[in-house]
């Protein structure tokens, strides 16, 4: 009787698409702290290891805010990958939110 040899697997480790967001928020406010929690618990179901998330806070960084047109917050950025996507608000959309990360439902 003859031994069957294994197959190799030609394909190399998966590849992992990093979904990076900024979040723009005004220090302690509501609607900031709302946004936080609802964006971490998508990203936790949804992104885990999967996602890089840069939180500014426009009263530290007011100019940074402006120059990147930034006029209201909570204000999430996607910014990779592409498409680009802007959301304004508390996040509590998560139809919405999971749309605009490119996150199929």
């Amino acid at each position: 009787m003859r031994a069957k040899k294994a197959k190799k697997s030609r394909a190399g480790p998966a590849v992992m698409t990093v979904v990076v967001m900024r979040l723009y928020i005004a220090d302690a406010a509501p609607n900031s702290v709302k946004a936080i929690a609802n964006l971490e618990a998508i990203c936790k179901e949804h992104l885990p290891d999967a996602f890089k998330l840069e939180i500014i806070d426009v009263l530290e960084f007011p100019l940074r805010a402006l120059a990147e047109g930034v006029l209201v917050t909570p204000h999430l950025a996607k910014l990779s990958p592409s498409p680009a996507a802007k959301i304004i608000g508390n996040l509590s959309d998560r139809s919405n939110v999971l749309h605009a990360l490119g996150i199929k439902q």
